[in-house]
């Protein structure tokens, strides 16, 4: 008799063992042979004042590179930047690019100092005012409306040493008149709306608690009806 109950705990804990292994290998799947290789967490761990070990996880949308930019040379850019920043979005990013271009031509058609100065990196501002300046002394005004911003992309991203620089190509569509003092139209056409093509750069110190990015750099691309 006890040899049966011997033999029946046997069966039992056996079937209870398998249940277990078949357990564990739908929870954590089985091992192929093609798995990656570990890799290090890019995450680094703190300890707050509790003592205990919080790790920083990050945002998993804003850590994505967006797919129209993978595979591409902005790619290895902007995950430069994002490594210097993790705070750092291209979606996001573009949002406040697109905001800045319409705040930056709208106040530079209507000589607005005050607005452009805190956008503006020194070298662009002082272009920007040259220009301002020319039309005050001639006596001329400038009419702009901006119908619309077609399309933002982002074409370039780069480190140099703290700095993040990315360029960004705007379409846009604009209504753009310069009067003399006597309201007579000298450039442009009231009844026109053009298509243009801006590339502009801003750049940011990452080590800098200032979020702010300023314009760098600006070029016309193109123009046409």
């Amino acid at each position: 008799m006890n040899g049966s109950f011997q033999f029946i705990d046997i069966i039992f804990f056996a079937m209870v063992a398998a249940f277990l292994v078949l357990r564990l290998r739908s929870v954590l799947g089985r091992r192929t042979g093609n798995e990656r290789p570990p890799q290090e967490n890019p995450y680094s761990r703190r300890v707050d004042k509790r003592g205990d070990n919080v790790v920083d996880l990050p945002n998993r949308k804003g850590d994505m590179i967006p797919e129209a930019y993978r595979g591409t040379p902005v790619e290895a850019g902007l995950t430069q930047i994002k490594l210097a920043d993790p705070a750092f979005s291209p979606d996001d990013f573009l949002m406040g690019a697109r905001q800045a271009f319409e705040m930056i031509v709208t106040a530079y058609a209507r000589g607005d100092a005050q607005t452009l100065r805190p956008l503006l990196s020194d070298e662009v501002y002082g272009n920007f005012m040259n220009g301002i300046d020319a039309r005050e002394r001639a006596g001329e005004t400038m009419e702009f409306e901006l119908v619309g911003i077609r399309k933002t992309a982002i074409e370039g991203a780069r480190m140099e040493g703290n700095n993040a620089f990315v360029t960004v190509h705007y379409t846009s569509e604009q209504v753009s008149v310069i009067r003399d003092a006597e309201g007579h139209v000298v450039e442009g056409d009231p009844n026109q709306v053009s298509k243009v093509d801006d590339v502009w750069t801003f750049a940011r110190d990452t080590t800098s608690p200032d979020p702010a990015w300023f314009l760098v750099e600006t070029t016309a691309v193109d123009e046409e009806v």
